[in-house]
């Protein structure tokens, strides 16, 4: 069964750790001692993530690797730390300038408008402002299952009904059955792109007519959170169907590929009218930081910092593989920066152990089987994943 994930619950579980620290190790006792299927319901995406580190840090001070939550561990950039020092001599002033010029690189090179973009502090707030927006009057939401569920679980806490499409037997969305799902009560339809956890992308002809089509009868949300990783992510974008007028909803966020996802800076691009109404479920661009603009302003040009950061992805990403397959392992080809694999133990029991061994990483149970999401780290980091897992394999 898929994690009930939730990335808002867990940006509040960080200020919890910060004020609370002898509550939350009470809380983590009482949680270790739960059964794993309570576990799950009971934390967020972030909140697990946070959750494993804590219990790695218990057995042992110093973690080796965190390869838990999905970071780029090579960023951000050189430019952008300097942009965000120079940022600070300024910080008293709301930066204004600092919105304006991000959002017009962004409309230029996307070919929009800028009345198509909505900014904030992460793509989390915008998340939440659509599952509010659309889970008024009980709306119903469609989504993969596993698959990020921020939008969906929030939606379901305010009203709406959430109906989870399994997954295909390659492990990627199924576009026709969502399809097939829709009702006259269907209020929205969230897609991750590659998906969350299983690293699979949807073939990019087939999800654009399936959005023109579908959008027809109610938008469709599409969340490009990882898309950076793919060889041609313009192609593979749904910005398209956005320009063409459909009821699209694309979000992307900075947290990944540039290295962001503690400086939090993200965007949606949909209809005008769309943003409209989101806007109003939104913090907006108000929340982000001079700093973290300075800094985006700057990362969001340098391609050949994204394209070292890729390669050094993708050259981790490889080694995985083969200690994977070295290990008699199979795991689903990977389209974005964490690899799943299926375990041959129980999964709560892993990641412990790992965690003993100073990784952390993150565990599911779908399609009869446990399984083990391990996030691309730096190649030592990667190589400490290896010599703790052979341990265990």
């Amino acid at each position: 069964m898929a994690n009930q994930l939730n990335r808002r619950s867990w940006i509040k579980s960080t200020a919890l750790l910060a004020g609370a620290a002898t509550f939350l190790s009470g809380t983590l006792e009482k949680l270790a001692a739960m059964p794993r299927n309570i576990q799950q319901n009971f934390m967020s995406d972030r909140m697990a993530d946070q959750y494993s580190i804590l219990r790695a840090d218990e057995a042992r001070p110093v973690i080796k690797a965190r390869l838990s939550a999905n970071e780029n561990p090579f960023g951000p950039s050189a430019g952008a730390k300097k942009a965000m020092k120079k940022a600070l001599k300024s910080s008293y002033q709301y930066p204004f300038m600092h919105m304006r010029e991000l959002t017009e690189q962004i409309a230029q090179h996307e070919g929009i408008k800028q009345n198509n973009i909505m900014m904030d502090a992460g793509s989390s707030p915008m998340l939440l402002g659509a599952a509010l927006f659309y889970a008024k009057n009980g709306g119903e939401i469609i989504s993969a299952d596993p698959s990020y569920n921020d939008l969906p679980s929030d939606a379901e806490r305010h009203g709406a009904k959430w109906t989870k499409v399994p997954l295909t037997s390659e492990y990627k969305i199924d576009l026709d059955e969502m399809e097939a799902k829709i009702t006259d009560k269907t209020a929205l339809i969230y897609i991750c792109n590659p998906n969350n956890p299983t690293a699979t992308i949807l073939d990019t002809v087939k999800l654009k007519d399936f959005c023109e089509r579908v959008s027809k009868k109610v938008p469709v949300f599409v969340d490009e959170a990882y898309i950076d990783y793919l060889p041609d992510p313009q192609a593979a974008s749904m910005i398209d169907c956005v320009k063409k007028g459909q009821n699209i909803i694309v979000a992307r966020t900075f947290s990944k590929l540039y290295g962001f996802a503690g400086l939090r800076c993200g965007y949606i691009i949909a209809q005008p009218e769309t943003i409209k109404n989101l806007s109003k479920y939104s913090t907006g661009s108000m929340s982000l930081s001079a700093p973290t603009l300075a800094a985006a302003i700057v990362a969001y040009g340098e391609k050949d910092f994204l394209t070292d950061a890729l390669k050094k992805t993708m050259a981790s990403k490889e080694y995985l593989y083969s200690v994977l397959k070295a290990e008699g392992y199979e795991y689903i080809p990977s389209s974005a920066n964490f690899v799943m694999f299926p375990l041959k133990m129980d999964s709560m029991r892993f990641s412990q152990e790992m965690s003993k061994r100073g990784v952390s990483i993150r565990t599911w149970r779908f399609s009869g089987k446990e399984w083990c999401r391990v996030s691309i780290g730096r190649m030592d980091e990667m190589k400490a994943f290896a010599d703790a897992f052979k341990q265990l394999s």
